[in-house]
């Protein structure tokens, strides 16, 4: 990709610096997302009388949603994606929360967006046990509510902000604590079948979306709900894997590439590999 002027762009770069440094971030960051849409598929193919596609962008207010609607608004201004694009903020009533920064910011901006209350908080803090996290169902509520508003706009997705760290954390949960070989999938189908949940983040790095939101001067908002929470597990993950990258740099890209190369009939799953058929034929190695 050539150099970009400073603040050429959707909106939201207007402020973006004249830097080197952060044209390299900028550029690196759209061909991690690129590569995630053309891997995964998650445009489809043209088909001739077939509407353009519409996705719904979940936006929290955090540093990684802020990050993938610049991204994908940078690839829409690029040519690259050719998808109608709609945020959406869901205010689930933490207390405190400023309910008028991100609507100020993207009417600021034109993005067109909708902002949706809905008072899960309430239900979350009625329902967890004292001392236990909030993340499970808070997100299955607030899940289930972009999945509504996805099908009320019309959008074919439901895009998350999701990206190479959260994947690798949500496969150690698993592995340490749940037993099984699993981490994000970057493309899911809801269990409606009518929705699309899709992470085009998948290959990029937090600590590049960080310095992206430093350097945009994105308007965070703090999760006052499970960010206040002590000793999360995911959080001894992250400790674990950045003390991982510390020692051995390079290590988080070589975790990322062997979830896209697994060896079924090196693992132990019976179900996706089938030992009880494996036979030696003797004298076979002699013809």
């Amino acid at each position: 990709m050539p150099d970009l002027v400073a603040g050429s762009g959707p909106s939201l770069y207007t402020e973006a610096p004249s830097s080197v440094s952060f044209n390299k971030l900028r550029k690196r960051l759209i061909r991690n997302v690129r590569q995630a849409i053309e891997d995964f598929a998650m445009v489809a193919a043209d088909s001739a009388g077939s509407p353009r596609p519409r996705w719904l962008v979940a936006l929290s207010g955090g540093k990684d949603s802020y990050g993938l609607l610049a991204l994908l608004m940078d690839l829409q201004w690029r040519g690259m994606l050719p998808v109608d694009l709609i945020a959406c903020n869901l205010d689930q009533g933490q207390p405190n929360f400023p309910k008028h920064i991100l609507p100020d910011y993207l009417t600021a901006h034109k993005v067109p967006h909708r902002i949706e209350y809905r008072d899960t908080y309430s239900v979350v803090t009625s329902k967890v046990p004292e001392g236990a996290t909030y993340c499970a169902l808070c997100s299955r509520l607030r899940r289930g509510n972009l999945y509504r508003i996805a099908r009320e706009e019309g959008c074919e997705a439901l895009v998350l902000g999701h990206h190479r760290d959260d994947i690798l954390e949500t496969f150690f949960l698993n592995f340490f604590h749940g037993g099984r070989l699993a981490a994000m999938p970057p493309k899911l189908l809801n269990d409606d079948g009518d929705v699309m949940l899709l992470r085009p983040m998948a290959y990029c790095a937090e600590e590049d979306l960080t310095r992206f939101a430093e350097a945009l001067k994105f308007p965070i908002i703090p999760c006052d709900l499970c960010g206040s929470q002590d000793g999360l597990q995911r959080n001894a993950m992250k400790d674990m894997i950045g003390d991982i990258e510390r020692r051995m740099p390079g290590r988080k890209d070589s975790m990322i590439r062997a979830l896209a190369n697994t060896r079924p009939s090196h693992l132990l799953d019976r179900s996706l590999f089938d030992f009880a058929s494996l036979a030696a034929v003797p004298g076979k190695a002699e013809t």
